[in-house]
């Protein structure tokens, strides 16, 4: 027979998707921010990713090495993307929390201390606004 409890345990996760494959995710990317992520990673090692400003559409994230930018209290980790942490000021979570945001990459300069600037490309935002039924999911799990 095996360990006393087990049994349970295990009927209980088989029957239940872990949480984080049902949840929805708040950040994902296209294809050409996958690539330019791995093109930066590849020139400055780990990265992050903070959003501390713009309301909307067509705001920038900045992409710093790995702890170079400070993190805190006032910042809330929505994801991680290809290994790369995705910070945003609390504040602004606020007004962003009811929506999936898509990183992608278009052709310009990007924020001064960022990394993609000199590149010739830009990190940008798109989003769209999450389901009722994940807005639901994301507020059971305490995401939002």
């Amino acid at each position: 027979m095996g360990v006393p409890g087990t049994a349970i345990a295990d009927a209980t996760s088989a029957a239940v998707p872990a949480l984080s494959e049902a949840l929805p995710q708040q950040v994902v990317t296209t294809p050409a921010a996958d690539e330019l992520i791995e093109r930066l990673r590849a020139k400055h090692g780990p990265l992050m990713f903070h959003q501390s400003g713009g309301c909307c559409d067509g705001s920038s994230p900045m992409c710093y090495p790995l702890g170079d930018f400070l993190v805190g209290d006032s910042d809330v980790l929505l994801a991680t993307i290809r290994d790369v942490p995705f910070y945003m000021s609390r504040s602004q979570f606020e007004y962003w929390k009811h929506t999936q945001l898509i990183l992608e990459v278009v052709p310009g300069r990007g924020g001064m201390f960022s990394l993609d600037g000199p590149e010739g490309l830009r990190f940008l935002i798109r989003s769209r606004v999450f389901t009722d039924a994940e807005i639901a999911t994301l507020r059971a799990a305490g995401r939002i």
